[in-house]
């Protein structure tokens, strides 16, 4: 146990500092890293590692992943960006039009995607606009956090929990679309009340003068008609890794592009960060050590469904902060059979630990994308994010466990 858990806490501590002194270790890196060091400490046999590693969480992925690559490639979240600024006609109606479109597009795409190709668009109109960018870039982000709830496929950890759960996606999308669309119209309100005197009440004449991006028709029909098979399959029933694989591979077979352009958006280190994780996941499991942790938070939860999952909740928003959402989805999956209402619970995780990732800069991939791609325009101090993401993690996440608890006491959730 002890040769588990120190490289159990070396890695997590490595992925929550995201870089490790003299060493060239980046998050992907130091999973893998860890994942080789359970079997070279003996925690886990090489087979032991290879079937840790969850097929269907990678598959879903990548197929996923390489959907939203063909879109990009087609032109699509440029052309949905650019018709939602240009049907605005304020600023405050750009506000929440962003907010809408990002949380709509991140329920069925993963969310990372969605703010690679909003933001660019979003920084070229606040600038013909003279408007001030942090507004407008906090709707994408927190937007796209907060829709991402909705379903199975938003958001990388929500894909951990439809894999180590069983939830289909249509009984995921039923529990967690409301809570979702409450949280995107919480969003929109406050960040207009918070930026309400940077907002002018002047018309939003430059979002007319933005040129219309060009559209590969055919591959964009193909596109979409993939993905629109692979979201009926879902709902369907059908497996999830499989069925997004099938999708990629006809948009592969049929696209008339060469694979490699969307085999080159594919976000490889993602992958190689997930089969880290699973792996150093397991040896902890394996060792016996996440058993004595679950002995060590189950005094806090209590006995009841419902306290249980508020506690758990509060309790998933600190750890993402600390290891990140997809790390202690991987961790938490060795407690939460255990508890009142599995399903309750992994329902409530998968709420709380996306929603967490509006609290801080560092809390979601779609923050620092969103951030980083702005530059200088997107400069926002730690503290300062702080400041709006606590109240917008607090009242969207208060929103929707009372929602969630209310959808339980109607049998919603069972």
């Amino acid at each position: 146990m002890t040769a588990a858990l120190v490289v159990f806490g070396a890695t997590y501590l490595a992925i929550a500092a995201g870089r490790v002194p003299y060493l060239s270790l980046d998050r992907p890196s130091a999973a893998l890293l860890g994942a080789v060091l359970m079997v070279a400490a003996g925690v886990l046999t090489p087979a032991q590692a290879g079937a840790a590693v969850n097929g269907d969480t990678l598959g879903l992925l990548l197929g996923m992943m390489m959907l939203a690559a063909y879109l990009t490639e087609a032109g699509f979240f440029r052309w949905a960006s650019w018709k939602v600024v240009t049907s605005v006609r304020t600023p405050r109606a750009l506000l929440w039009g962003l907010v809408l479109a990002a949380g709509g597009l991140s329920a069925f795409l993963v969310n990372d995607t969605v703010c690679l190709m909003m933001t660019p668009l979003v920084l070229r109109i606040v600038d013909d606009a003279e408007l001030p960018p942090i507004p407008f870039l906090l709707a994408v982000a927190f937007g796209s956090n907060a829709g991402s709830v909705a379903t199975l496929t938003g958001n990388p950890q929500n894909m951990i929990v439809g894999t180590l759960s069983g939830i289909s996606y249509a009984r995921f999308a039923a529990a967690l679309a409301l809570p979702a669309a409450a949280s995107l119209v919480a969003v929109a309100l406050l960040l207009e009340r918070m930026f309400r005197a940077e907002l002018p009440r002047r018309p939003l004449a430059a979002a007319g003068r933005l040129a219309r991006p060009a559209l590969d028709g055919p591959l964009l029909a193909k596109a979409l008609g993939a993905t629109a098979l692979v979201l009926a399959g879902f709902l369907a029933g059908l497996p999830l890794a499989w069925t997004a694989l099938a999708g990629a591979a006809l948009c592969t077979a049929v696209g008339g592009r060469a694979p490699r352009e969307a085999l080159m958006r594919v976000d490889w280190p993602l992958l190689v960060f997930f089969a880290g994780l699973f792996v150093v996941v397991a040896g902890v499991g394996r060792s016996g050590a996440a058993d004595r942790m679950h002995e060590g938070i189950a005094p806090l939860l209590g006995a009841g469904a419902a306290r249980q999952t508020v506690v758990f909740s509060l309790f998933s928003v600190a750890a993402s902060q600390v290891v990140s959402n997809v790390p202690f989805v991987l961790l938490a999956g060795h407690w939460i059979p255990r508890m009142a209402e599995p399903a309750l619970l992994w329902l409530a995780t998968a709420l709380a630990s996306t929603l967490a990732g509006n609290l801080t800069v560092v809390g979601s991939v779609a923050n620092l994308i969103v951030l980083e791609l702005a530059g200088d325009r997107g400069r926002i101090g730690f503290w300062r994010f702080l400041r709006y993401g606590s109240a917008v993690t607090a009242v969207t996440l208060a929103i929707s466990l009372g929602i969630l608890l209310g959808e339980r006491a109607l049998g919603w959730t069972g």
